[in-house]
């Protein structure tokens, strides 16, 4: 199905400068690499990771730096701005703390701003525009890598209430520009997809509705004119991965009463992509269709466009597991039956936030004909097969490290005895399960919520083995592991 306006009746229809615009996004496409800020290299950032390139700009000509406000931390929140225009555009970042994918991006367009590089381009940016960023409105939830802020409030859910000083800063800074445009900038799931196929959400938008109805205004159609120009620019790179996020009006959201407060707003949704883990690829999406989409705004060829296309964006579904298993065989009490399992791989933090490792779970099991996998294995004619303790104990994790861990798989071995776990060691970097010598393993029966660890035996033989929701191919080894579990 296509859900994109072809760029040839976009050319045809709306005029050489909306061609233009398309233009300028393959040459910020293919140039991204010049802007990107080689600072900011994995999501899990913090406060203190961005304040030094804030503070760059104190110094940088055209720029201006302005405290607008404190976290219940103490943490300074900051807005950044630039341009002359009359038109004011506004956008804030990680409202939630732990969707970081666009205050990355918003860094890498302050670097192709700052630059002396496209020079007419920005000159019409500028000249037209004056550009407001917010990066990183919940810097104490991002340092925990949370959702909510030290109140442990939903900063989204506190428009009306305003308890929260990071609340009161972004009512205030809406307020005082009077914003024409903004743009809210979140991270939703990995695991939505989009209506009815096995695509991703990558980027999912909503001009939120104002009003229980879900009437149209002005503000709210031009909001829905720009999301129309942004889809056609993600399908060039992600087709097919574009989402419309659901609009039931949230009288406690910011989207929905800054769209009310008069200012056209842009939710934007950063999901997931295959093998996109640290979501780089979704961070190049964001700086480059909010830059054209400004470039738009800018020139106003975003006004031409029909907002029915809007609608015909397809709508966000959650039917997308890290791994899906499909018609495996299992035995139960002496019975087979065909069934899908559907993994994820849920992150764990480690103590300093900064990092993380899996600890995965099945989330559902029977007929998932109707779901899709990042990672689909075809199960039929293999049969689920409980995996063994190496009968073995092995003293240290460096003891640990001389086995050939797929000749063990192979036997049907999914578990290694150590008699010493350091307690520092959080997660088996070995494709077996580490279990201390009191640890009991429970026999295997299937159902949602336990560890995925199983062989997938056909004729007689263990050809793959799932260990902690990773499926590794025993013939050669090969599989995206990360790391197993330790039980103690």
């Amino acid at each position: 199905m296509k859900n994109y306006i072809p760029l040839l009746l976009i050319c045809f229809v709306y005029s050489a400068s909306y061609c233009q615009n398309a233009d300028l996004t393959s040459s910020l496409y293919n140039s991204y690499k010049t802007y990107k800020e080689p600072s900011l290299l994995h999501r899990r950032i913090k406060h203190e990771n961005i304040q030094p390139l804030i503070n760059h700009y104190k110094n940088t000509p055209g720029f201006t730096v302005k405290k607008v406000g404190t976290s219940i931390g103490g943490k300074d929140l900051t807005l950044v701005s630039i341009g002359s225009g009359k038109t004011q555009v506004f956008l804030w970042s990680q409202m939630h703390g732990d969707e970081p994918t666009a205050t990355l991006a918003i860094f890498d367009i302050l670097n192709f701003l700052e630059s002396s590089d496209f020079r007419e381009e920005k000159k019409a940016l500028l000249n037209n525009l004056t550009i407001h960023f917010l990066p990183m409105l919940n810097p104490d939830g991002a340092a925990l890598y949370q959702r909510r802020n030290l109140l442990g409030i939903d900063i989204n859910r506190d428009a009306l209430r305003l308890q929260s000083p990071e609340a009161k800063t972004l009512k205030k800074v809406r307020d005082s520009l009077n914003a024409d445009f903004g743009f809210n900038l979140h991270d939703q799931s990995i695991y939505y997809n989009t209506e009815r196929t096995n695509n991703p959400a990558t980027i999912s938008y909503l001009a939120p509705a104002y009003n229980y109805n879900k009437d149209i205004n002005e503000v709210r159609a031009n909001a829905m004119k720009v999301i129309v120009f942004m889809n056609s620019i993600i399908q060039k790179y992600a087709k097919g991965q574009v989402g419309r996020y659901n609009d039931d009006f949230e009288p406690r959201a910011f989207g929905d009463n800054i769209q009310k407060w008069g200012t056209s707003t842009i939710l934007i949704e950063s999901g997931g992509y295959k093998n996109d883990v640290e979501k780089q690829e979704i961070r190049k999406l964001n700086y480059v269709s909010i830059l054209s989409a400004m470039y738009s705004i800018a020139n106003k060829n975003y006004i031409n466009l029909d907002i029915a296309a809007y609608n015909k964006i397809p709508k966000n579904d959650r039917k997308l597991f890290d791994l899906k298993i499909e018609g495996a065989t299992y035995i139960l009490n002496n019975k087979s039956y065909k069934i899908d399992i559907g993994l994820n791989r849920l992150e764990v933090n480690k103590d300093n936030y900064s990092n993380f490792w899996y600890s995965s779970r099945i989330l559902d099991q029977g007929d998932l004909s109707t779901y899709y996998g990042y990672e689909n294995f075809n199960a039929t004619g293999y049969k689920i097969k409980e995996g063994k303790i190496y009968p073995k104990k092995i003293a240290t994790i460096q003891e640990a490290t001389t086995l050939d861990y797929i000749s063990l798989l192979k036997k049907g071995f999914t578990y290694l005895k150590v008699a010493k776990i350091p307690n520092s060691q959080l997660s088996s970097p070995f494709p077996m399960h580490l279990i201390s010598s009191s640890y009991k393993v429970p026999n295997l029966l299937l159902q949602p919520g336990i560890n995925p660890t199983f062989l997938l035996e056909k004729d007689g033989i263990n050809k793959y083995a799932v260990i902690n929701g990773f499926l590794i191919d025993l013939e050669n080894g090969k599989g995206n592991f990360k790391n197993a579990m330790i039980f103690r």
